[in-house]
């Protein structure tokens, strides 16, 4: 019986596993890491029902029915007013760039023809590029006009309050009208697909030089740190760019996705994306000890990018400190200017503000993977 199984041999084994992951400190980490990430995130951080989105103004008619409109809706916690818009220009800007997810335009005959029983028309615009942004603020919007104007319908104008509705109020969702998910979805996709495999093909490639041993091959040229991350960057480029070329055709082809704006300024973003990955990838690599740890990293990088960055949930409905973290990650750029690009025919003006933060992290990720790769010399 003992030759089959010894219950002394058997724990030999579970004591020289427990003694393996006390020495490796990153697995242990990640153990208990991304419970308590998780956690966090999904308990404090995750909001589907973002409220006090960004919302401008453009007002034609200054009157007492339009502040007490504006008050209602800020009342309401779902809209934050962040000023005024100077002309319709100019509200096209805001919501392009997504400095304001809605504006509201008060037309300049409004309260002439509130007083005289006209229900006249209140327009709001809203980025409805991800619906579950949107979707509970313009459902708050159908009920304003039956409660805001309680208070100054009165007197002669008591009459329009006990009316259906004193006002009309029509919503105009632009970039994804018919409010289909896909068309938020399968754009942000190419951001995931490229953020895990970029990272982690990477992530693997110094590692695997490594417990090959041919890292001493490399060492044996005169070939500089620079050199070697730059050079093993270059074949995972192209397929990044393979991967992107198969999204936006099966994107187009299967799921109808609207593809307004010029294509070749969104593969010169899907370059910059691709090498601001690459270059976090090579620093994985450079400070893993084999290529377990290299994939640990990745996870561990992975799982903050697509829950934090606007792919899952509504960005804006996460709390401040988590927007402060999403911010500083490239996938949150990206989806931004892939978004804008295909359903909202952006150009090289509203695609410039999200650019640079993903170049800031490439070369942070350049700086760092260079010393740490200049370590593993040593």
């Amino acid at each position: 019986m003992s030759d089959w199984f010894s219950f002394s041999r058997w724990l030999g084994i579970v004591g020289k596993e427990f003694i393996q992951l006390k020495r490796d400190r990153l697995t242990f980490g990640m153990i208990v890491g991304i419970p308590i990430i998780q956690l966090i995130l999904f308990g404090f951080a995750i909001n589907s029902d973002p409220k006090h989105l960004p919302t401008a103004a453009l007002i034609a008619d200054r009157s007492e029915f339009s502040r007490s409109i504006l008050a209602g809706l800020r009342n309401s916690e779902y809209f934050a007013f962040i000023g005024e818009a100077r002309d319709e220009d100019d509200a096209n800007r805001m919501l392009a760039t997504g400095e304001a997810q809605f504006v509201v335009s008060i037309p300049a005959d409004f309260s002439k023809r509130l007083v005289r029983g006209e229900r006249p028309a209140l327009l709001v615009e809203a980025d409805a590029t991800d619906p579950s942004a949107t979707g509970n603020a313009i459902a708050a919007l159908n009920q304003l006009a039956q409660t805001v104007l309680v208070h100054d319908l009165t007197g002669p104008l008591a009459p329009l309050a006990t009316s259906p509705n004193a006002f009309e109020v029509r919503i105009h969702p632009r970039y994804n009208p018919e409010a289909l998910t896909q068309y938020n979805i399968v754009p942000g996709l190419m951001g995931v697909i490229l953020t895990m495999t970029m990272v982690m093909m990477t992530g693997l490639a110094i590692t695997r030089e490594r417990e090959r041993g041919t890292m001493e091959n490399l060492l044996a040229t005169p070939a500089t740190a620079l050199e070697v991350m730059t050079g093993k960057i270059v074949p995972y480029i192209l397929i990044g760019l393979l991967q992107i070329s198969i999204v936006l055709t099966l994107a187009n082809w299967l799921f109808n996705v609207p593809m307004l704006g010029n294509i070749a300024i969104l593969y010169l973003a899907v370059l910059l994306f691709i090498a601001a990955n690459l270059t976090l990838g090579l620093t994985f690599s450079a400070l893993a000890q084999n290529q377990l740890q290299a994939v640990q990293m990745t996870f561990f990088f992975f799982l903050p990018s697509i829950l934090l960055s606007g792919f899952m949930f509504p960005f804006r409905g996460m709390p401040r400190w988590a927007q402060y973290i999403g911010e500083a990650l490239p996938l949150t750029h990206f989806l931004r200017i892939v978004r804008g690009v295909l359903l909202k025919g952006n150009g090289v003006a509203e695609v410039l503000p999200e650019s640079w933060p993903i170049a800031l992290f490439m070369l942070v990720g350049i700086a760092v993977g260079v010393r740490s790769f200049r370590g593993t010399l040593d």
